[in-house]
């Protein structure tokens, strides 16, 4: 399991509880790989953001690396 931090320094709100985004531990899956990332999400609802540089950067990298396998 891996271990990635992408905790932001703006102030995220949630658009369905208003809540601010608290920086959580999420587990990733994908193809059977589980990856241990720290992201921000809501305390309230569970939403998790997941920043555009992070989905079309390190796990599209990621996801290439295991559909290669």
């Amino acid at each position: 399991m891996s271990n990635f931090s992408f905790i932001s320094d703006t102030e995220w709100r949630c658009g369905c509880c208003n809540k601010e985004l608290q920086p959580s531990k999420v587990n990733v899956e994908y193809m059977g790989s589980v990856f241990n990332v720290e992201l921000m999400a809501c305390p309230a609802c569970g939403f998790v953001l997941v920043p555009e540089k992070l989905a079309l950067g390190k796990m599209l990298e990621v996801e290439q690396l295991l559909e290669d396998k």
